[in-house]
């Protein structure tokens, strides 16, 4: 319950997030990182993946465009990992191919980050995994867990 006036941060209706005006990221693609998605890349690449997608969902729901392609692409694959880790499959696979066709729709860099190298990572840790198969998933290389990289601009 949003306490008497105040604004809430974001409202649901008809199952659609809705953020106020005044609260939407003006933010593209060229700008630098904020400190937060800065925290999440540390939090992704320490596999620390809950903790990452908790970070960067409160930057997704005030995002458009590009930046929300980019928290949501990372997002998915921070718990396509999480989901490796706890022995899902099937989630794993599914939310890699999420995260990949989200970073897809997005310039080679954004926000400083490489994204094109994201990318080919999380194409290669799903192929990866799709060659170990459900019951040697566990065996996954840890060079081959993807990592953000930044590059300078």
């Amino acid at each position: 319950m949003v306490p008497v006036g105040t604004m809430p941060l974001c409202y649901v209706i008809d199952a659609e997030v809705h953020v106020p005006s005044g609260l939407k990221s003006t933010k593209t693609c060229h700008d630098s990182p904020s400190g937060q998605l800065l925290l999440g890349i540390r939090q992704f690449n320490a596999a620390q993946w809950y903790q990452c997608h908790e970070t960067l969902e409160l930057l997704w729901m005030v995002a458009s465009g590009d930046l929300r392609h980019l928290y949501q692409g990372i997002i998915q694959l921070a718990i396509a990992m999480h989901h490796w880790r706890n022995g899902n499959f099937n989630g794993a696979i599914s939310l890699l191919d999420g995260g990949v066709d989200y970073l897809s729709k997005l310039p080679q860099i954004c926000l400083w980050i490489d994204v094109a190298e994201l990318i080919t990572q999380a194409e290669s840790v799903k192929k990866q995994l799709e060659e170990l198969g459900v019951a040697r998933m566990a065996e996954l290389e840890p060079n081959a867990i993807p990592k953000i990289m930044t590059v300078s601009v």
